[in-house]
C-alpha cells in the first residue's frame, strides 16, 4: 500500500494521477456536474487498470475541487440564513460603499448571498477590546432560529461585531441555535475568519454557510463511493493556501476549497522550480474552462489574505464577493478550452468567460455544442489530430467545429472559419498575456529573467504565444503537465494557517500579549496538521500584517520563531520599512506602525529535491507526421512537423515550427524557438530567433 492518487475536478475534465514507487499513471475523463464524485471515482478506475493495480494498494488519496466556487458563482449553494448585531444586518449589501468602476452609472453591485428578509437582527453588543456593552439576547436569537428554520433555510451563519475579538456570545447563539434546530450546520465568524473589517469577515462566514451542505454532502458521497471501491484510505483535500487539510476539516470550512484546484497548479510549478533552480518563475496553468497564472519566487508562489468571488465586473476588482481566507495569490480569467467566442455590438472577437463545459462542450467534441470555443479554433488551426486528441479517448470533429465557428464569428465579420479561428486564438491569447502583465505591475514585479512553466490542456499549447507577448524566451513543459495540478497536490505538504487579529503599535507594543496569542495560534495550526500529518517532522511559519498609522491596506512580514523579545520587536519594525520601501520606493519617516492581524502556519517539511544532470546530446526521432497549422503570429499555413513525446529521448533537440504530441496535451514549439528534452524529460523551450 504505497501508492498514491491524486484527483482535480475542472469545469471541463477531472484529472487522476496515480504514483507508486518513481512511476505516475493518469487518467483524463469529462467532469460529471450533476454528481461529480461519478467522475472522480471513473477516473480513479480507469488510472488503477492502467497500473495494474487495485484499490487495496492505493494508501492516500488527495482531492481538489472547484465545486465551492462554483456555487458561489451560480448561486446553487444552501438557502442561508444570516443572525447578526442589531443595526448592522445590511452590512452585507452596503459593503465597504466603494465603486469598482466609478463612471459607469448603472453599475451593477454583488448581491449578498442571503436575502435582507433572512438576515435577522438580534440585541448585543462588545466593544473593540472584547469587553460586553449588552449582553445577548437569547430570547431573540431563539426567535431568529426558528424563524429561519420555518422559512425553510438549510444553513446558518452566526456574526456579531467584534466576534473575533471576544467569541462568547457567537458560541452562545449557536449552543442555542443547536438546541432547537439540532441538524442545521452553523458558521461562525470567530472560526471562519476571526478578522477585523466585518464586511469581509461577514462574507466570509455567510459563503462558508452557502457552500457547507453542498460540500458536506458531497465529500460524504465520495468518501461512500471510494469506501465501495475498496479504497478506505485517508483524503486529504487541498485548500487555497497551498497546502493540505483532512476531509473532515474541509467539511467545516468549505470556503478554505474555493481555489483548491488552482493552488494545486502553483504548487506545480513551484516544484519544478525547485527541480530546475529556478528562483523566478511565471505559473501558466490553461485547462477547459479558466486559465491562471502565478508568480513563483524563491521557489514559494505568492500568498494572499484575501480573494474575490463571482465577479460582476469583467477582471474588475471589487466587483465580486470578498472572502478573508489564506489562498495563493494568481490571477485567474475565463480562458479555456471551452471558453465561447462571438462578436460583440462593437464588431470585436470576444471570447469568455461563459465556458461550453463538459456538457455539452465545444463543438467539436460532438456532444450538441452549438457556439464555438478555444478548442474549436485551435482544431481549425491545424494544432489538434481528430483522431488522437485525448490520446483518442474522444474523437473531434472539424466540420462541427468549422459551421460554429462561421456562424458566430466567420459571418458577422466577412471571415472564413480559418481565419476566424486565427482571431479568436489570437484574442485568448493576448487576454491572457494582459492577465500576466497586470498581475507583475500589482505585485511590483517584471518578467525579466523569467521561465514560463506551461501545464494544463492547453498550456503547452498556448504557452509560447503568450511567453512572446510578456517577452520572456525560455518555457518548460514538465513531464505530465496535461494534468498538472493534480501532481501540484502530491507535491503539496499538509499545512494549516490560523489568522487572528490583535490590534498593536509600534509605540506601544504588548509583547506578552503577542506572545500569548501566537502560542494559541500555533496550537490550533499543530492540531489540525497532526490529524493528517502522520507524524512527520513540522515547520512553523509566522507573519504580521502590519501598515502606517493612518493606511488602509496591509503589508506582509515574517516573524520570528518562538517568543519574541524586545529586540524581535524592533526587527520587525525596520523589516517593515524595508518591505514598504521595496513596494513604494521609500518608508515613512516619524510615523507610528500598527500591526492589524497575524498568521501561523503549521506544514510538514517538503522534501528535497535532488538536482539531475544535463544529458548528452542525442539525435531526435523522425517526425510521427507532418500536418498543416495556420500560424497565429503571420497568418500563413505551413506544414509543422509532429513528434511523439514519449520517443524523444533526454538530451534530444528539435526546433520550430513543430508539435510534440502525448496524451493529455499537445506542446506547440513556434516558428524561432527550439525545443530541447533535459535530464528530467521535460521540454525545454528558448526563443532564438
Amino acid at each position: 500500500m504505497n501508492a498514491r492518487i491524486a484527483a482535480d475536478i475542472g469545469g471541463t475534465f477531472t484529472d487522476v494521477v496515480l504514483e507508486q514507487e518513481g512511476q505516475r499513471w493518469t487518467a483524463k475523463v469529462l467532469t460529471t456536474p450533476a454528481a461529480p464524485e461519478e467522475g472522480v471515482l471513473e477516473g480513479v478506475r480507469a488510472v488503477l487498470a492502467r497500473a495494474g493495480l487495485t484499490a487495496a494498494d492505493v494508501s492516500l488519496m488527495i482531492h481538489g475541487t472547484t465545486l465551492a466556487t462554483n456555487a458561489i458563482i451560480e448561486r446553487k449553494g444552501a438557502p442561508t440564513g444570516f443572525i447578526t448585531t442589531e443595526g448592522f444586518r445590511d452590512v452585507l449589501a452596503l459593503g465597504n460603499e466603494s465603486r469598482y468602476d466609478q463612471y459607469d452609472l448603472n453599475i451593477d453591485l454583488p448581491q449578498p448571498l442571503v436575502r435582507r428578509r433572512h438576515r435577522v437582527p438580534v440585541a448585543e453588543r462588545l466593544d473593540n477590546t472584547g469587553k460586553i456593552l449588552r449582553p445577548l439576547d437569547e430570547a431573540a436569537v431563539a426567535n431568529a432560529v426558528r424563524f429561519l428554520r420555518d422559512e425553510g433555510m438549510q444553513s446558518l451563519a452566526i456574526g456579531f461585531m467584534h466576534g473575533f475579538v471576544n467569541p462568547a456570545h457567537e458560541q452562545k447563539a449557536a449552543e442555542i441555535a443547536r438546541a432547537i434546530w439540532p441538524e442545521v450546520r452553523i458558521s461562525l465568524s470567530c472560526e471562519v475568519s476571526p478578522e477585523m473589517r466585518e464586511w469581509e469577515r461577514f462574507s466570509t462566514t455567510v459563503a462558508n454557510a452557502y457552500v457547507q451542505p453542498l460540500m458536506a454532502g458531497y465529500l460524504a458521497r465520495l468518501r461512500a463511493g471510494l469506501d465501495a471501491m475498496g479504497m478506505a484510505v485517508p483524503v486529504f483535500m487541498m485548500l487555497s493556501g497551498g497546502g493540505l487539510t483532512s476531509i473532515e476539516t474541509a467539511a467545516k470550512f468549505p470556503i478554505r476549497l474555493v481555489e483548491s484546484g488552482p493552488a494545486g497548479g502553483a504548487i506545480f510549478s513551484a516544484f519544478v522550480a525547485r527541480q530546475k533552480g529556478l528562483s523566478k518563475v511565471l505559473s501558466f496553468d490553461m485547462g477547459g474552462t479558466t486559465a491562471k497564472v502565478c508568480l513563483i519566487d524563491n521557489f514559494a508562489p505568492q500568498a494572499s489574505r484575501s480573494f474575490e468571488v463571482a465577479r460582476i465586473g469583467r477582471f474588475q476588482k471589487g466587483s465580486g464577493l470578498p472572502l478573508r481566507i489564506p489562498v495563493i495569490e494568481m490571477v485567474e480569467i475565463g480562458a479555456g478550452g471551452g471558453s465561447l467566442a462571438h462578436v460583440d455590438g462593437l464588431g470585436r472577437i470576444q471570447v469568455g468567460p461563459e465556458s461550453a463545459g463538459a456538457v455539452p462542450g465545444p463543438a467539436c467534441y460532438g456532444r450538441g455544442g452549438e457556439k464555438p470555443a478555444v478548442t474549436d479554433a485551435n482544431l481549425l488551426l491545424g494544432r489538434y489530430d481528430p483522431a488522437t486528441f485525448a490520446g483518442g479517448a474522444l474523437t473531434l470533429h472539424p466540420a462541427q467545429a468549422g459551421a460554429a465557428m462561421l456562424s458566430a464569428v466567420g459571418k458577422p465579420l466577412g471571415l472564413e472559419a480559418g481565419m476566424a479561428a486565427l482571431g479568436v486564438v489570437e484574442m485568448v491569447d493576448e487576454n491572457m498575456a494582459n492577465a500576466a502583465r497586470v498581475h507583475a505591475i500589482e505585485s511590483a514585479k517584471t518578467y525579466e529573467g523569467r521561465t514560463v512553466v506551461a501545464f494544463g490542456g492547453g498550456g503547452p499549447v498556448h504557452g509560447y504565444r503568450v511567453a512572446e507577448k510578456i517577452g520572456v524566451s525560455r518555457m518548460l513543459v514538465p513531464s505530465g503537465a496535461g494534468v498538472g495540478s493534480a501532481i501540484g497536490f502530491l507535491r503539496a505538504p499538509v499545512a494549516y494557517e490560523v489568522v487572528r487579529s490583535l490590534y498593536q503599535r509600534f509605540g506601544s507594543f504588548d509583547v506578552a500579549g503577542v506572545n500569548a496569542l501566537l502560542a494559541d495560534m500555533s496550537a490550533e495550526a499543530a492540531r489540525v496538521v497532526s490529524a493528517g500529518s502522520f507524524s512527520a517532522p513540522t515547520t512553523e511559519t509566522r507573519t504580521a500584517y502590519m501598515r502606517y498609522v493612518g493606511q488602509g491596506h496591509e503589508i506582509a512580514v515574517a516573524m520570528p520563531k518562538g517568543d519574541l523579545t524586545p529586540g524581535d520587536v524592533a526587527k520587525i519594525r525596520a523589516d517593515y520599512d524595508a518591505e514598504y520601501a521595496r513596494f513604494y520606493d521609500r518608508p515613512v519617516p516619524g510615523s507610528d506602525v500598527e500591526v492589524m492581524s497575524f498568521a501561523v502556519v503549521v506544514s510538514t517539511l517538503i522534501d528535497a529535491v535532488e538536482p539531475v544532470a544535463e544529458p548528452e546530446p542525442a539525435p531526435a526521432p523522425a517526425p510521427i507526421r507532418h500536418q498543416s497549422v495556420l500560424d497565429t503570429a503571420i497568418g500563413t499555413a505551413a506544414a509543422w512537423a509532429v513528434y511523439d513525446r514519449s520517443a524523444m529521448p533526454p538530451g534530444c533537440r528539435v526546433m520550430g515550427p513543430c508539435i510534440i504530441s502525448e496524451d493529455e496535451t499537445s506542446t506547440l514549439v513556434g516558428p524561432g524557438w527550439a525545443c530541447a528534452v533535459d535530464g528530467l524529460g521535460y521540454l525545454e523551450l528558448v526563443r532564438e530567433g
